[in-house]
C-alpha cells in the first residue's frame, strides 16, 4: 500500500527527471498544442492560468500536461486553467483533448477545466459505423492517467453524417486508463452523456459524475455507459454518480450486453429516468454501494446519502460513512492530528466511506458549487446557469443559477420560452444578493415538448434547453 501511495503522490507532485524539460505555456509557446509538438517523451508541459481556445492532441507523446495545480494543490487553479474546445478548425474534430496514439501511464493530463467540446467524428473500431464521440476527452488505444480535472458543459449532439453521439464528458475505447479525482458535470450526448467506456478496461476512482443529461439511446446511461469484452477488467470504485438524467432505461450506470465491471464503494443516487433506474444491464458485481432503490450485492444499502449542501461531500451522520468495504486496502486516509479517524473530506473512522470522498484517494475536488446548495447560502465566484433536474421532467423540475459577489443587489430575471421563442412564464424578476439559488418550475399546464430558460443579470445572459414529457 505504501508503494501504491507513493506512485499516486508522484503523479501529482511529480519529480522532474534531470534529463527532462519543463516547457512553459505561454512562456515558451503561446499554445498548448505547440508546446506538445515541441516536447519529447518525459517532458512536462506546464500551463499557466488562462483560457486556451484549443482542441489538442497528445500525438503519442508520453509527457505530463499539467496546470499549476500540482504546485498549488488549490482547486481554484483548475477552474482558472481552461481548455475550451468550442472553436475547432474542423467541426468533425471537436474534442477538447484527444489521446489516441498508444500513450501509456507516463502520459498524464491533470489540473484543467475542460469545456466546450462538441466531439469527434469517429469510425468505431468494432464495425458499428461512424459516431461522434468524446466532447471533453477522447481516448483510444492508450492508457494515460487522467486526474484532477473538471470536465463540464461539453455537448456532443450533432448527428450530421453519424449514427449517434456518445461520451459527452469522456469517451474511452480499447484502452486501460487510470481516471482519478475528476468531475464530469453537465455534459450531454445521445448515450453516455457523462462517460462512455467502449471495449475498454481501466480504473475509475473517486470521480464525481453529476448532472449529465439527455441520453436516450443504447440504454442511455447518462452517468456511465459501458460496453465490451470480459477480458478487459473495469474497476469503478469510490465514485459519486448522482443527479444525472436520461430519457429511457438507466440514468446512472448502464451496461450494454454482458459487459463486466467491479462496482464497489460507490454512491449511485438521484439519477432520474422513467422508473428512476440507477443501474441496469451488463454483468456487474456491485458491492458496498449505496444504490437508490436497492441493488443485490454484499454490503449494499438503499438510504438517502445525506449530501452536504454542495459538492456531494457527506454529512457527518450520513449512512454512507464507514459503510464501504471494511478491508484495510480501502481505508480512508488517516487524520494526522486525530489518529484512528479519517482525514477530511472523509468522515468517521478509517473504514471506507462510500462515494467520491472515501478511500485512499480521497481529496477535495473543487472549491466551487456543483451540488444542490440552499438558496443564497454560499457565494459563487462566477455566474452560472445550471442544467435543470430532472431533465426530461413531468411536470415539475428545478433550475439553479449562481450570482457572484460583483452582482450583489443586481436585478435578475429568469424566464421560460417555448420552441418558437414565445415567453411562457417569468419565474424570477427581482433584486438578489450574491449566492446560488434554486427555483421550481411547474409545467402542468403545458404540452410536451422542448422549452428554454434564460437567465439575465447585468451583462450576463445564458440559455439552456429542457424537455417536458407527459
Amino acid at each position: 500500500m505504501k508503494k501504491y501511495l507513493l506512485i499516486l503522490s508522484a503523479l501529482l507532485y511529480f519529480t522532474v527527471n534531470i534529463n527532462s524539460t519543463i516547457i512553459n505555456v505561454p512562456g515558451n509557446y503561446s499554445t498548448i498544442q505547440a508546446a506538445i509538438n515541441a516536447s519529447v517523451n518525459g517532458d512536462t508541459v506546464l500551463v499557466e492560468p488562462g483560457t486556451y481556445m484549443e482542441n489538442i492532441n497528445f500525438r503519442g507523446k508520453k509527457i505530463v500536461l499539467t496546470s499549476r495545480y500540482y504546485l498549488t494543490n488549490n482547486p481554484a487553479t483548475i477552474y482558472s486553467t481552461v481548455i475550451n474546445g468550442s472553436t475547432p478548425a474542423n467541426a468533425d474534430s471537436g474534442s477538447c483533448v484527444i489521446i489516441n496514439n498508444n500513450e501509456d501511464s507516463t502520459t498524464v493530463l491533470q489540473g484543467f477545466a475542460i469545456t466546450g467540446g462538441i466531439g469527434t467524428k469517429w469510425l468505431d473500431e468494432h464495425g458499428a459505423g461512424l459516431y461522434r464521440e468524446g466532447g471533453g476527452i477522447l481516448i483510444q488505444y492508450s492508457s494515460p492517467v487522467i486526474q484532477y480535472n473538471i470536465i463540464y458543459n461539453n455537448a456532443v449532439t450533432n448527428l450530421t453524417g453519424v449514427t449517434s453521439t456518445g461520451g459527452g464528458g469522456i469517451r474511452i475505447g480499447d484502452s486501460y486508463p487510470r481516471v482519478y479525482n475528476n468531475i464530469f458535470m453537465n455534459n450531454t450526448a445521445r448515450y453516455g452523456a457523462g462517460v462512455v467506456l467502449n471495449y475498454t478496461g481501466g480504473e475509475y476512482k473517486n470521480n464525481v459524475v453529476c448532472a449529465n443529461y439527455g441520453s436516450n439511446q443504447y440504454g442511455a446511461g447518462s452517468g456511465m455507459w459501458l460496453n465490451g469484452f470480459f477480458n478487459r477488467p473495469i474497476t469503478i470504485e469510490n465514485n459519486t454518480i448522482a443527479n444525472n438524467s436520461a430519457l429511457n432505461n438507466s440514468a446512472g450506470i448502464y451496461g450494454f450486453g454482458s459487459v463486466q465491471a467491479s462496482i464497489r464503494n460507490n454512491i449511485v443516487w438521484g439519477n432520474t429516468v422513467p422508473g428512476n433506474i440507477q443501474i441496469s444491464g451488463g454483468s456487474f458485481t456491485v458491492r458496498y454501494c449505496n444504490v437508490q432503490g436497492g441493488y443485490t450485492g454484499a454490503g449494499n444499502i438503499n438510504s438517502d446519502p445525506m449530501f452536504a449542501d454542495s459538492n456531494y461531500i457527506l454529512q457527518p451522520n450520513s449512512p454512507c460513512v464507514d459503510k464501504g468495504d471494511s478491508s484495510a486496502i480501502y481505508n480512508d486516509p488517516e487524520d494526522p492530528n486525530n489518529p484512528t479517524f479519517a482525514k477530511y473530506p472523509s468522515r468517521g473512522t478509517l473504514r471506507n466511506d462510500m462515494g467520491a470522498y472515501g478511500g485512499q484517494l480521497s481529496r477535495i475536488l473543487t472549491n466551487q458549487l456543483i451540488g444542490i446548495p440552499k438558496n443564497g447560502t454560499e457565494i459563487p465566484v462566477e455566474f452560472a446557469l445550471y442544467q435543470n433536474y430532472p431533465n426530461p421532467f413531468n411536470p415539475t423540475t428545478k433550475i439553479r443559477f449562481a450570482i457572484p459577489n460583483a452582482e450583489t443587489h443586481s436585478c435578475v430575471s429568469l424566464r421560460i420560452y417555448d420552441a418558437l421563442g414565445k415567453e411562457i412564464e417569468t419565474i424570477v424578476y427581482e433584486q438578489l444578493n450574491a449566492g446560488v439559488y434554486e427555483v421550481d418550475f411547474d409545467g402542468s399546464n403545458l404540452s410536451s415538448g422542448i422549452y428554454f430558460y434564460r437567465l439575465i443579470s447585468g451583462n450576463y445572459t445564458a440559455v439552456k434547453k429542457m424537455i417536458l414529457i407527459k
